[in-house]
């Protein structure tokens, strides 16, 4: 699979601007899957397997975009100001590289001085430095959107990308979609848009997809680092389903179901009880008369930062649960 991430976290795609991500997956997905169409929106929504008398239409659900930037004035300078397209840290922003999509260049987030060596300014205080004497060096115009830019690190049991969320989520999406042969089902696997910015490609597609049940593929925090705030999530020891987060509680049957499913299959995994985020579980929750669901989520240190990690056995063991929740028929007590 990390042939499959490389081409997945090298694409880049801030919410809105999801397309060449997009056409990577339709292009991995050719020939793999039973249908394949783009919705309004630009979700990609991809379908396998037929609905049997003891199956169920099940959405799967993982998020094509990244966090980025846009920019929102240029100076005589050529300093380039800007805001942020989903959860862009201050804290993390400084010094990072960008790089613009229309045309390529790149540019370094600076930050007006602080009395304080120890604290940063808000992103209205920052700027992107594009190498520029003045402004018409710089080939940026307001409103142009930029993601981070570092390159994919392959450390061997530890991935490292500014995009694991939610590229990692593509990933074990594509693969089980890939890997599905029996099934009771009908499986759809929904590839969605701008969920960095408010959940709303899956929002729209489980609409259009009126599941039985939907799971959410994303990424979550952990706790396994130094001083690391309290959590039981810790990198190498499996995917975690989620009980809870700051928008959506897991129907306690799914949640069973899921952990019988691992239990059964003898795959290591955790719990998951997230203070803060959410996943595109909140939108098929809350789709037309509602919706159970629950989500598999990929323990990640440093989310929203430029060097996100994940374990790649905790990745091989999500593709492997998936598989066998999805080869038996779902009973929720």
């Amino acid at each position: 699979m990390k042939d499959i991430i490389r081409q997945l976290v090298e694409t880049t795609g801030p919410s809105g601007y999801e397309n060449e991500v997009r056409a990577v997956v339709q292009k991995m997905l050719k020939g793999q899957v039973d249908s394949m169409k783009v919705d309004a929106l630009g979700n990609l929504i991809t379908r396998k397997g037929q609905k049997g008398q003891d199956g169920l239409t099940i959405m799967l659900s993982a998020h094509l975009d990244e966090i980025g930037i846009i920019a929102t004035h240029i100076d005589e300078r050529g300093f380039v100001r800007f805001t942020s397209v989903g959860g862009v840290h201050p804290r993390n922003a400084v010094g990072g590289r960008v790089r613009f999509l229309k045309t390529g260049q790149v540019g370094v987030i600076g930050m007006e001085p602080n009395q304080s060596a120890t604290s940063v300014h808000g992103l209205d205080k920052m700027y992107i430095d594009m190498g520029a004497s003045r402004r018409a060096d710089v080939k940026v115009s307001v409103g142009d959107v930029a993601a981070f830019d570092r390159p994919f690190e392959d450390l061997g049991q530890r991935l490292v990308s500014k995009a694991m969320d939610d590229r990692i989520g593509v990933a074990i999406l594509v693969e089980t979609m890939k890997q599905l042969k029996a099934t009771p089902h009908e499986v759809v696997g929904v590839f969605s848009t701008q969920e960095e910015v408010g959940i709303r490609g899956a929002t729209t597609a489980a609409y259009g997809v009126d599941p039985d049940l939907g799971i959410a593929l994303d990424v979550t925090l952990t706790g396994d680092t130094p001083q690391a705030a309290t959590m039981e999530v810790a990198l190498g020891n499996g995917p975690a389903i989620k009980v809870k987060d700051s928008g959506m509680i897991s129907d306690p049957r799914v949640v069973a179901w899921m952990e019988a499913g691992a239990k059964r299959a003898r795959l290591p995994y955790q719990l998951e009880v997230l203070s803060g985020g959410t996943t595109d579980a909140r939108g098929i929750q809350m789709a037309r008369a509602g919706v159970p669901v629950g989500c598999l989520s990929i323990p990640c240190r440093y989310v929203h930062t430029p060097s996100e990690m994940v374990d790649y056995g905790d990745v091989q063991n999500s593709v492997k649960l998936l598989l066998a929740l999805l080869s038996k028929p779902v009973k929720l007590a």
